[in-house]
C-alpha cells in the first residue's frame, strides 16, 4: 500500500535552503511538506562552519524569536589578508557599510527546525526519496519510503530539490546526476577543531610559501583552523605536534594559541554548477544546483539567495497564476551563482600555492595580493563580494 499526500509544494531536503523556503512560503500562506533522509538529531549535530552574509542574516531575522544569528553569532567587520609576514585588514563597514556573521550552519539549522516545528510544519525525517514521477508534468510526485519502511507518494503543484550535492531530484531537471560544469582543485584543507581561546579577533586568510591557512573561530573556547594539504592526506596520519607545526609556519608573523585537537578532517575543493535549475514544475536549489570551494564563504549564502528568488516566484505562480518570475528564476539565479563561482575561484587561486608554481607564478601572486590591499577599489570588491551582493 502506498500513502499519497497532496501539497502545493514538496521540498526534498531539510537543509538551510529547504527549511528557509518552507518558512518564507508559509509567510505567504503556502503550505509545503519537507522530507529528509536524516534524523533531526543527525541534521542538528553535523558540525559545519558558517560565515553568513549580511543579507542572509536579514532573512534569518524573519524567524523571529527562533533566530539566534545576531545574539549567539559573532558579527565580523573585517578580515585580515596575511602575506610576506604582514597582515592587511579589509574593513567591511568602511568600504561597504555591511558586515558578515560567524554562525555555524548547524546552529542555523537548529533555528530553522525550531521555527518550522513551532509553526506546525509537515516536516518528515528518515524519509528516503527514490525518485520523481514526472508522468504528469503539471503535477509531479515525490516517490519515497518513510521512516517505517512504508511507501509514500507526495503529489505537488511544484517540487523543489534542496537535497544537497548528491541530489536525487537533480536528474529530473538536467537529465543525469552529473549534468553540470565541474572543476576539482589540486589541494584540500586539513581542518581542526581545538580547545583554545581565539588567536585573532577576526579571520586570517594567510598566503605563505608553505601554503594557505585560515585561522577562524567557533567560540571563546573552541577554534576552527585549516591549512592547505594534499587531497589524499589521511587526517590521522599527522601527530598533534605536526599539525600545529604545519599550521604555525603557514601564518608567519602571527603566534597561534594552541590547544588540544578534538576533531580533524580533510575537505576537498570542488566547484559544480548544474546545467539547469528548473524543468516544468521542478526546481533545484542550494548544493543540489551548485557547490563552491569554501575560500569565499559562499556555499550556504548562495542557497539562501536561491530561496530569496524562488519563494517570490512560487508565490506569483501558485497564488496569482503568474509564471513570469518562475520562468526567469534560473537565469536570475545563475547570474549570482557565476559571480560567486568567480569570487570563490579568485580567492582560492590568490591565496593557495600549487606544487607546479614557478618563481614567476609566486611573484605574480604576491603582486595580485598587493594590488588588492593597496587599492581602495580592490578592497571594496573583496568586501562587497564577501559580505554579499544585495539579495533580490
Amino acid at each position: 500500500m502506498t500513502t499519497t499526500l497532496r501539497t502545493p509544494v514538496a521540498i526534498v531536503g531539510a537543509g538551510p535552503a529547504g527549511l528557509l523556503l518552507a518558512h518564507l512560503l508559509d509567510e505567504h500562506g503556502i503550505d509545503s511538506i519537507v522530507v529528509d533522509l536524516r534524523t533531526r538529531g543527525e541534521i542538528e549535530s553535523t558540525i559545519r562552519a558558517g560565515i553568513l552574509e549580511q543579507g542572509t542574516v536579514e532573512l534569518l531575522d524573519r524567524l523571529g524569536e527562533h533566530s539566534r544569528a545576531r545574539t549567539v553569532g559573532h558579527r565580523h567587520d573585517g578580515i585580515e589578508l596575511r602575506f610576506e609576514g604582514e597582515g592587511h585588514r579589509i574593513d567591511f563597514p568602511a568600504l561597504t557599510g555591511r558586515s558578515a556573521w560567524l554562525y555555524p550552519q548547524h546552529e542555523v539549522l537548529k533555528d530553522l527546525i525550531a521555527a518550522r516545528v513551532a509553526a506546525g510544519q509537515d516536516l518528515r525525517f528518515g524519509v528516503t526519496v527514490t525518485g520523481i514521477d514526472e508522468s504528469s508534468p503539471e503535477r509531479p510526485r515525490v516517490l519515497a519510503t518513510d521512516a517505517d519502511g512504508e511507501e509514500l507518494a507526495i503529489e505537488a503543484d511544484f517540487v523543489v530539490g534542496a537535497d544537497g550535492s548528491r541530489s536525487v531530484v537533480r536528474p529530473s531537471v538536467v537529465g543525469s546526476s552529473q549534468g553540470g560544469y565541474f572543476r576539482e582543485y589540486p589541494f584540500a584543507w586539513f581542518g581542526i577543531l581545538c580547545e583554545a581561546p581565539p588567536s585573532s579577533d577576526e579571520l586570517i586568510y594567510s598566503n605563505s610559501p608553505d601554503g594557505f591557512a585560515l585561522i577562524s573561530q567557533r567560540s571563546e573556547t573552541v577554534q576552527r583552523m585549516y591549512f592547505q594539504c594534499d587531497p589524499e592526506l589521511d587526517p590521522a596520519s599527522l601527530s598533534e605536534a605536526e599539525v600545529w607545526e604545519n599550521m604555525q609556519k603557514r601564518v608567519p608573523g602571527t603566534t597561534l594559541i594552541e590547544g588540544p585537537i578534538f576533531q580533524r578532517d580533510v575537505l576537498r575543493f570542488r566547484s559544480f554548477v548544474a546545467h539547469g535549475m528548473r524543468k516544468n514544475q521542478i526546481a533545484i536549489i542550494g548544493d543540489a544546483a551548485h557547490t563552491v570551494p569554501p575560500t569565499g564563504a559562499k556555499g550556504m549564502n548562495l542557497a539562501v539567495a536561491d530561496v530569496a528568488l524562488l519563494h517570490v516566484a512560487l508565490r506569483a505562480l501558485l497564488q496569482e497564476n503568474d509564471a513570469r518570475l518562475i520562468d526567469a528564476f534560473e537565469e536570475r539565479a545563475m547570474q549570482r551563482i557565476w559571480k560567486a563561482q568567480h569570487f570563490s575561484w579568485w580567492m582560492t587561486t590568490m591565496l593557495h600555492v600549487t606544487d607546479d608554481a614557478s618563481d614567476f607564478d609566486r611573484r605574480r601572486q604576491l603582486g595580485e595580493l598587493r594590488s588588492v590591499v593597496e587599492s581602495t577599489a580592490g578592497q571594496t570588491y573583496l568586501a562587497e563580494a564577501y559580505t554579499g551582493w544585495p539579495l533580490a
